[in-house]
């Protein structure tokens, strides 16, 4: 531990870099930001775990790498051991910025401040499936027929032969990925192996910070407690980003998932060893279940619909390892073993766990089981390390209680646990206007999609364009969808399908659009300037029921009591993550237009949880205060940008 005297010291330090340094290269002072950077560094510094909720543009990537600095550099002048410190995200996008952007910048004005000798290095960790393995390169080289096999396709399977990162190396299909990337089960003891150096090299003392994401931290944490090699080094101090994701992550890793992708690689596995006929019995038996696991994953189909497909399935699986039993090569073996447990625990339902769909990496579904209480494992796993967390995000409170967030993640008990709030500085009462109709379009009547266009096209004109509209169903998109395409229109229309993640960024570079999305746009995405000028939410984010939920219902006494501490919460947080899409700089505007009749100020039944989620800013119900709202704060161009097409 260090001494008083050195975490005053510490402390001394953060301050000059946030209140001089900082400034002096260039990145604005701001007192909410140094606050809560001071607080990421009392928690590590105390070894305690800090629940750190930010709001937008208070530059938290920022606050915690600097606190990590200092944390780092007092350890090593106190004598402690030389460990790195761990960062782990949800999102690709993050981590990337965190190595290209945050840790440079802040490298050279620590650099120029004399504060540090030499740049800090991150190692970026992923899991085996995203590298190559040589021999698996080496033996799909050797079986393609070049005379057959697309040129462009051939040539870059052999630039993997100089890299190791797939995700480095573009237009590599799904396919020849599965068939080099590193096997979950590695035994090949190949001596100059370019995984398993680059594993060595990440592990390396010149690494000062390790990134990652969330599952392969609980993976790491889960080989820990099971006495396996650890996958990360022993780290100092843990910082889990996007942590409001962790809870889902953990249901996840600390449970099991059964997708087409798993299927379809066993058989591989099949073919590869040479045993084709078993590969083509399994994939026609698994032919009923692939197609339903195909189509888009929808939160309104439960588990019991995949049943029928799943049972065919899973007895071909006993079938054929009975009779391969002693002939396999073991990594085939184990693989075929454990989706012949998935499959029967699937198909039985044991207690204490729960089932359930969510949607699969190809938007398809994927289908899982996974341990009633997670908070409890995650505490078992993760919190019960002497070492200390920081937990950050823009969304880990329901108007300043954390209560939701802690019992999700294991964490109402744990005396280190230290709260706080830092502020968005933005000026909302300034910049945003909330409109809600004094009469919402009605969805119990048949008329409620044609009252719900109303609605929303009368909104854009008043916003000319610039307009994102979230959904809570692809089902409610689309019915919209279908509508706007039978009327005449003088703006862009783009609609995010499940698999058309490029389509945000056609919506940003095309002024002036319209964006209907759902699913995964009510959070990670980032819409600046005037692109989104107007955000609509059709209806209020309330979960929808599902196996999860169905278990929380049943710890409680009544249905009253669950809606209040479990279903408004997570309507409220969903709500803040939708509306962080529209504002996303000091100098953004928005109107933010909810037509929900449960939200209307006089008799909405969620009015004052709606209010209470969002900044304090300015409410009408009046289409013409939107349209004055938006003629006050936007320059004269916005009014020239809108275009017609369609994508």
């Amino acid at each position: 531990m260090l001494k008083e005297t050195d975490k005053q010291a510490a402390q001394k330090e953060l301050a000059k870099i946030f209140g001089e340094i900082m400034p002096a290269a260039g990145l604005p002072e701001r007192a909410a930001q140094a606050e809560l950077s001071k607080k990421m560094l009392a928690a590590m510094l105390d070894n305690n775990i800090a629940l750190c909720e930010a709001g937008t543009g208070i530059g938290k990537t920022y606050a915690y790498l600097a606190a990590a600095f200092v944390f780092n550099k007092y350890r090593r002048l106190a004598g402690l051991p030389l460990k790195p410190i761990c960062i782990s995200t949800c999102s690709i996008a993050l981590q990337e910025a965190i190595v290209k952007e945050y840790l440079p910048t802040l490298n050279r004005a620590l650099l120029s401040a004399g504060l540090i000798s030499k740049p800090a290095m991150a190692a970026v960790r992923k899991g085996k499936q995203h590298y190559a393995c040589d021999i698996r390169l080496r033996r799909r080289l050797q079986c393609i027929n070049q005379e057959k096999k697309n040129r462009q396709n051939l040539a870059t399977l052999q630039a993997m032969q100089k890299q190791l990162d797939m995700d480095n190396v573009a237009k590599l299909s799904d396919f020849d990925k599965r068939q080099i990337c590193v096997p979950r089960v590695c035994n090949c003891k190949k001596k100059n192996c370019r995984y398993m150096d680059y594993l060595d090299s990440c592990c390396s003392e010149k690494y000062l910070i390790q990134i990652c994401n969330h599952n392969l931290l609980l993976a790491d944490a889960i080989h820990r407690r099971t006495g396996k090699k650890p996958i990360l080094p022993d780290c100092c101090c843990v910082i889990v980003d996007e942590a409001h994701k962790l809870p889902d992550t953990a249901r996840e890793m600390f449970g099991y998932t059964l997708s087409a992708e798993d299927i379809e690689e066993l058989c591989e596995m099949l073919e590869a060893a040479g045993y084709e006929l078993a590969a083509d019995n399994l994939l026609e038996a698994a032919q009923p279940l692939l197609k339903a696991l195909a189509e888009p994953w929808d939160e309104t189909v439960g588990i019991k619909e995949f049943m029928k497909p799943l049972n065919k399935m899973a007895i071909r699986l006993k079938v054929i390892k009975n009779k391969l039993r002693g002939v396999l090569p073991k990594g085939v073996r184990d693989r075929l073993s454990e989706l012949v447990d998935i499959g029967d625990w699937l198909l039985s339902g044991p207690k204490n766990v729960m089932l359930y769909t969510v949607e699969a990496a190809d938007g398809g579904t994927k289908l899982g089981l996974a341990p009633l209480n997670v908070g409890w494992l995650l505490g078992y796993r993760l919190w019960n390390r002497q070492q200390p967390f920081v937990l950050t995000s823009g969304t880990l409170s329901v108007a300043g209680d954390f209560s939701r967030f802690r019992e999700s993640a294991g964490l109402l008990d744990r005396y280190r646990v230290k709260e706080s709030i830092a502020e968005s500085p933005f000026d909302y009462e300034k910049n945003c206007l909330l409109y809600l109709p004094l009469k919402a379009p009605d969805h119990n009547s048949e008329k409620y999609f044609d009252e719900l266009l109303a609605e929303i096209d009368n909104l854009i004109k008043a916003a000319c364009g610039h307009t994102l509209v979230l959904f809570n169903s692809y089902a409610d998109m689309s019915e919209i969808k279908e509508r706007i395409k039978l009327k005449e229109r003088d703006f862009s229309l783009y609609v995010m399908g499940r698999s058309r993640f490029n389509t945000a960024e056609q919506f940003k570079t095309q002024s002036g659009g319209v964006l209907l999305a759902a699913g995964s746009a009510w959070e990670g995405m980032d819409f600046p300037g005037d692109c989104v000028s107007l955000l609509i939410i059709p209806r209020l984010p309330f979960p929808v029921p599902d196996a999860k939920s169905e278990q929380e219902r049943e710890q409680y006494e009544n249905l009253i009591d669950f809606i209040e501490s479990v279903v408004v919460p997570d309507m409220q947080i969903k709500l803040r993550q939708g509306f962080g899409r529209a504002i996303r700089s000091e100098t953004d505007t928005c109107v933010i237009a909810i037509l929900d009749e449960r939200a209307n100020p006089k008799n909405g039944r969620y009015f004052e949880a709606a209010k209470k989620t969002l900044p304090k800013m300015p409410i009408t119900e009046s289409l013409n205060d939107v349209a004055y709202f938006i003629r006050t704060v936007k320059p004269e161009s916005y009014f020239q940008e809108a275009t017609v097409c369609e994508c």
